[in-house]
């Protein structure tokens, strides 16, 4: 039995324990609706149920009790979906436009059609874009082996578009509208489970949905909204796998569902089919962008916390002990082999075909490692390569930006950007306009997430609150290492990979503003308007910037209304 269920005196058997009463500092916090956690037994805190769907709002509408408690439980699965099918309209609207390479389109959507003719990231010539995009449309792509700093699995991805709609803008750019929006939905699911609220899962998987950075992210052929998908996926297995093992922990306690020493160091958890596509999902994601690998780290570490959580709640009296006897070295081998098995299975092009880059470079070389086979030396090779270059690209660039100024969005990277003049690409302003596509992230959304993140933070550290510090392993975990590349040229845009977390912690803190069930109706409405305000502001501003993520032609008033820092321009 752990010291905090531990009683001094043990009530008679069948009897319940008396109530204990409320100290002052409790009653003052029932004055704003906090109403405690309650007495629980080990197996209720090991199992935190969903709450039952509510009809009151269906039968307001006039709808019969039986209908209202069947469109109450299926609210779970067609709330999300009705989520994502909006966030899919807003994706796939002109998604072809503009017709142009935009950006790093240039590496990737040529790689990846690269990738689909030969297996292998070919070179291409300097004119290769005006090519593609010309009439009649050339393709002129080499059999040499081109030199990329990136691992190949997120081309792989946009080579799927490709196979399906050809080298086109709408060709290289479906793959990642549709990872953009099934990630919408799966944001909604876990926010669900997480929070265990479905109007809150539905919020934070809304918020993604008309987020700037992540829209522009998802109508653009790049890694990182690809690594994004992977990541999430990720954590959504792991919350799964979380309640599972801790479900198996309850079942194993006594009738009583009192904690037991002997049951929280014995019992095994078994096969955990979840946390392996955790590994598989994470190894992905390193094979799309090597940010990917801080949230195998991270994640690891909360997998075995949680671990040592639930079997603290089961009554072991040194969890970590039996966390490291039971769970450590099971999370290793589920996660980080896996997780490397994934990452070089995503190099089988490379392998097979023989032509890739530094593909050769040790046949026939000899020295210590010799007696590892000759591709893996190869590639390992290849790796080294990559990481030099990308620890050292210090080249300036234009939209670069210090990871200090990302959460207040300080300086955004304009994707694509014309000036057109009266009568020119539907421009009706005689003073000009322009036509932009810029990665920023929707302004109220982002800036309300700062204050979230320091709620959270308050949740995670005085009241331990392991929602709260599962957002913010994921908010540490894509944001943090950045800080070690000072002098790197960085962007702005490699922060679409927290983006989930960052809605999530903003749904969390609006659900703490609607308050808690045992709040007054006062408070309540008040914590209503507060939070529906929020939310209404955010999705305002999502469509003030909406032609600045699209690339709508706009008048330059227009344009100059909205950039409301100096340095977005």
């Amino acid at each position: 039995m752990s010291s905090d269920t531990a009683t001094d005196a043990a009530p008679p058997p069948g009897a319940s324990p008396a109530p204990e009463a409320p100290s002052p500092w409790a009653r003052r916090l029932r004055r704003f609706g906090y109403a405690g956690s309650g007495q629980r037994s080990a197996r209720e805190r090991l199992i935190d149920p969903f709450p039952a769907p509510g009809t009151r709002l269906w039968q307001a509408i006039g709808l019969t009790p039986a209908l209202a408690d069947r469109l109450a439980r299926w609210s779970g699965w067609a709330g999300p979906l009705l989520v994502a099918l909006l966030a899919g309209a807003l994706r796939f609207w002109h998604l072809g436009s503009p017709r142009a390479v935009i950006f790093d389109e240039t590496y990737y959507a040529k790689d990846a059609w690269a990738l689909l003719q030969h297996g292998y990231e070919g070179a291409w010539p300097d004119n290769a874009n005006q090519l593609i995009l010309g009439h009649p449309q050339r393709i002129p792509l080499g059999l040499d082996p081109s030199y990329v700093v990136h691992p190949p699995m997120g081309k792989w991805v946009i080579a799927l578009g490709e196979w399906l709609f050809g080298l086109t803008p709408f060709g290289w750019r479906f793959s990642v509208a549709v990872l953009g929006t099934v990630s919408v939905f799966m944001l909604c699911r876990i926010g669900r489970r997480l929070l265990r609220s479905t109007a809150l899962g539905c919020l934070a998987g809304g918020l993604m949905a008309v987020d700037g950075l992540q829209f522009v992210m998802s109508r653009t052929s790049l890694l990182d909204l690809i690594a994004m998908f992977w990541v999430l996926a990720a954590f959504g297995a792991l919350l799964i796998d979380r309640d599972a093992a801790r479900a198996r922990l309850a079942a194993a306690l006594p009738a009583d569902g009192r904690p037991n020493g002997a049951v929280a160091l014995g019992t095994r958890l078994g096969w955990r089919p979840w946390r392996i596509a955790a590994g598989v999902l994470l190894g992905l994601a390193c094979a799309t962008k090597w940010n990917g690998a801080p949230y195998l780290v991270a994640f690891g570490i909360m997998a075995v916390l949680w671990d040592t959580g639930a079997r603290r709640v089961a009554g072991a009296r040194h969890p970590y002990r039996a966390m490291l006897r039971r769970d450590a070295v099971p999370a290793f081998c589920s996660l980080v082999p896996v997780a490397l098995a994934t990452y070089l299975a995503s190099w089988t092009g490379w392998f097979a075909t023989g032509n890739g880059y530094f593909r050769h470079w040790a046949d026939g070389r000899g020295g210590t490692w010799s007696w590892i086979p000759a591709p893996l030396r190869s590639l390992w090779h290849y790796q080294h390569q990559v990481y030099d270059f990308n620890i050292h690209l210090t080249q300036p660039h234009t939209y670069q930006s210090n990871p200090w100024s990302w959460l207040v969005l300080g300086r955004p990277v304009s994707y694509f950007y014309e000036s057109p003049k009266l009568g020119q690409n539907g421009c009706t302003a005689p003073g000009g306009c322009a036509r932009e596509v810029l990665a920023l992230g929707t302004p109220l959304l982002w800036w309300a997430a700062c204050f979230a993140l320091l709620f959270l933070l308050f949740r995670w550290a005085l009241r331990r609150d392991w929602r709260a510090g599962a957002v913010l392993c994921g908010v540490a975990a894509g944001y943090l290492p950045w800080f070690n590349y000072q002098e790197r040229t960085i962007f702005l845009f490699y922060a679409v990979v927290f983006v989930p977390f960052l809605c999530l912690a903003v749904a969390m803190m609006v659900g703490a503003l609607l308050g808690p069930a045992g709040a007054t109706e006062r408070r309540r409405m008040w914590g209503a308007v507060g939070a529906g305000t929020l939310v209404l502001l955010i999705i305002w501003n999502f469509i003030y910037f909406f032609p600045l993520y699209t690339g709508m032609t706009i008048p330059m008033d227009a344009w100059r209304a909205r950039m409301w820092l100096d340095t977005w321009i």
